[in-house]
């Protein structure tokens, strides 16, 4: 029996050793106590007492417990206690270090010798993602004991789901990890799925189509990501999805798009249908006859009101101010002269064929992913305070910590000269600005009007010149009556608009207002100038008031300490300020050209830009020298671009600045 009590506690004190190896206090701290208790087991249990030695067996069990407690604190494991781990488990660790490690060994392999060029789309895009796996010792970031991880398994399920943001679900497709695969097949599968994140990461930040294929009057900085970069923030991130969402736009309106989406999936398309079908409205005939004017009365007036849908009596003949600035809406829109008579040409252009509107695609669905994709294409960091213009929506708004500072009404490019999407930085302000009429004007409207009459610029207050070089120049001197108003915007950009005030006021009364030669025109130019200043320069409190004082016949530059983001873009969707989904017409034609793309069969290459011919508008309009006034330069000096957004020097028989206002050479971004 004494034997048998020994062997007890000496297989006690082997099953602590055995736990303490694994280096635990808790497993020790169990195994000090199952030890005490078969000490105790081993001196009361009366089935296992030898009556006839009862003294000699309580000494030994009370030496033994001791021992056995001792064995509680966590000490090195001797070497072959280590082999008491589970056979089985022992095995199945061997083996997910064996996969592991030829993993490893045929990412290392395929990676530096370009095997997977063919996946990655060739040596500079390999580069960066061997750079990442080099930092990591070519370890796997999809892969763990040879199957599929939880990583990789939290970014299959976003990409599945990332229709949400517009984007389609099959353009970044999983590939399948099959356990127990050989090594090359799974080292292909992780870099399959690197290149299917890292094509989501690049559309998600700068767009599924480049912009350059839908027009050539675009141009935006694109966020680009580097691949190393999206890896790294995966890798070190907790969660997958979180990261990868990351990359989607942050932008307030974005988001608000993004959840319109959601509930439009879920509508009907019966209203869209019901706009689709709406027939047009009848059109009243205007008989031809005499031209008619301001304060004359005659019956076909009665028409032209009933024509052109003129507010008040439909049966006035009196050709009163409300028909004058009917008629001058309606010659603009047409794209004849504008003089507000009645005459042969309008007459007939009232009597014919009604001019094509883009109309919203009938799915508005495809209206806010169009939308949604064109916010990719803008800065993540709009600015703390910003000028945003939406072009389709004719407004535009100043906005600081994301809060709405004032908004207004503008006229934009007409379809075929059309405001441009760019962003760009507001530098000053010009009071009394001289118009330097772009070259595009120059070459396509006033030199053919100057070969058919070479006293037309003199009689609408425009004054032409020409350098040595031949290079011409038109311009308007600061007045009433100069096409730039009392007051321009400048934010110097190739495409050479800006904002501006403007005499003409009727047309900001019309609902679309594609008017101009691509240049904004705004309703309200000094309150306008007003909040612009109060934000760049608050100390100066300039006014209304102040800045119509500043009125006169030379040009005053009101430099911004800190230059101000300008962000024009092109929204036919967008939420308005009551929460509301609002869409509005194809004005440019953008949206049916970006869908067509899209949903073309060029979509996979779409992200990679392509090259467009550079616009004309810049390049100054040459003629033989001598073909106006003396030939020997009636013009020299500042370049185009100085002119038009100052920097340099007048000619005397221009306009000279009396004065520039703010710190020219203290210039940063307003944040």
């Amino acid at each position: 029996m004494r034997k048998a009590r020994f062997d007890r506690l000496l297989a006690a004190t082997a099953v602590a050793l055995t736990l303490t190896s694994y280096g635990s206090s808790v497993f020790a701290e169990t195994a000090a106590a199952s030890t005490r208790a078969v000490a105790a087991a081993t001196s009361t249990d009366p089935a296992t007492t030898d009556a006839t030695a009862p003294a000699q067996a309580a000494p030994e069990a009370t030496k033994s417990a001791p021992a056995a407690t001792e064995t509680s604190k966590p000490t090195p494991a001797p070497t072959e206690v280590t082999s008491a781990v589970p056979a089985e488990d022992a095995a199945k660790a061997t083996a997910r270090s064996i996969a592991d490690t030829a993993i490893v060994d045929k990412l290392r392999e395929q990676l530096t010798t370009g095997k997977f060029d063919r996946i990655l789309g060739g040596k500079k895009e390999r580069g960066a993602v061997e750079t990442f796996y080099a930092g990591r010792e070519f370890a796997p970031l999809w892969i763990t004991d040879g199957a599929m991880n939880e990583r990789a398994k939290a970014a299959a399920a976003f990409l599945s789901r990332v229709d949400a943001d517009g984007l389609e679900p099959s353009e970044y497709p999983v590939p399948e990890f099959k356990s127990g695969a050989a090594p090359e097949a799974l080292a292909e599968a992780e870099m399959r799925m690197t290149d299917t994140v890292l094509t989501f990461a690049r559309h998600a930040m700068g767009g599924r189509v480049h912009y350059s294929r839908v027009a050539s009057d675009i141009v935006y900085e694109l966020a680009r990501p580097d691949p190393a970069n999206v890896l790294t923030r995966i890798a070190n991130a907790k969660n997958a999805r979180t990261a990868l969402d990351s990359f989607n736009p942050p932008q307030p309106q974005y988001l608000a798009l993004k959840a319109k989406l959601a509930e439009l999936r879920n509508a009907p398309l019966e209203k869209a249908k019901a706009e689709e079908n709406r027939p047009e409205p009848m059109r009243m005939h205007v008989p031809e006859g005499k031209i008619l004017r301001l304060g004359m009365s005659d019956p076909r007036v009665v028409a032209v009101r009933k024509r052109l849908d003129v507010a008040g009596d439909k049966g006035n003949p009196l050709y009163d101010d409300a028909v004058l600035e009917a008629v001058k809406t309606f010659q603009t829109e047409a794209d004849i002269t504008v003089d507000g008579m009645l005459g042969a040409n309008t007459v007939r252009a009232m009597n014919g064929q009604p001019k094509a509107v883009r109309r919203p695609s009938i799915d508005p669905v495809d209206v806010v992913i169009a939308n949604m994709e064109r916010w990719r294409w803008l800065p993540r960091d709009l600015g703390r305070t910003y000028v945003m213009v939406n072009i389709p929506d004719y407004t535009l708004r100043v906005v600081r910590d994301d809060k709405l500072v004032w908004k207004t009404k503008i006229v934009v490019g007409k379809p075929n000269l059309p405001t441009p999407m760019i962003s760009a930085e507001m530098k000053f302000i010009t009071v009394n600005p001289t118009w330097n009429v772009p070259p595009s004007i120059i070459q396509n409207e006033y030199l053919p009007a100057l070969q058919q009459d070479p006293q037309a610029m003199e009689r609408i207050g425009l004054k032409v010149s020409q350098n040595p070089d031949g290079t011409v120049r038109i311009w308007q001197p600061p007045g009433d009556k100069n096409a730039l108003g009392r007051i321009r915007f400048n934010f110097p950009n190739k495409f050479l608009v800006y904002q501006h005030d403007t005499p003409d006021k009727y047309l900001f009364a019309k609902e679309a207002r594609a008017y101009s030669h691509g240049c904004m025109r705004v309703e309200n130019p000094l309150k306008y100038g007003e909040v612009l200043l109060s934000l760049a320069l608050p100390q100066e409190r300039y006014t209304e008031d102040r800045l119509r004082k500043m009125f006169g016949g030379s040009e005053i530059n009101i430099n911004f300490p800190t230059t101000i983001p300008v962000h024009l873009t092109y929204q036919t969707a967008f939420v308005d300020d009551h929460g509301k989904l609002a869409i509005r017409d194809d004005v440019y034609g953008r949206d049916a050209r970006q869908l067509a793309v899209m949903k073309g069969s060029d979509r996979r290459v779409a992200d990679i830009p392509i090259e467009r011919a550079r616009a004309s508008s810049a390049a100054p309009v040459r003629m033989p020298p001598g073909t106006f006034g003396d030939g020997g330069g009636l013009f020299s000096g500042p370049s185009f671009f100085e002119r038009l957004f100052g920097g340099g020097s007048e000619q005397s028989s221009a306009p000279r600045p009396r004065e520039r206002v703010g710190r020219a050479n203290e210039r940063h971004r307003v944040r």
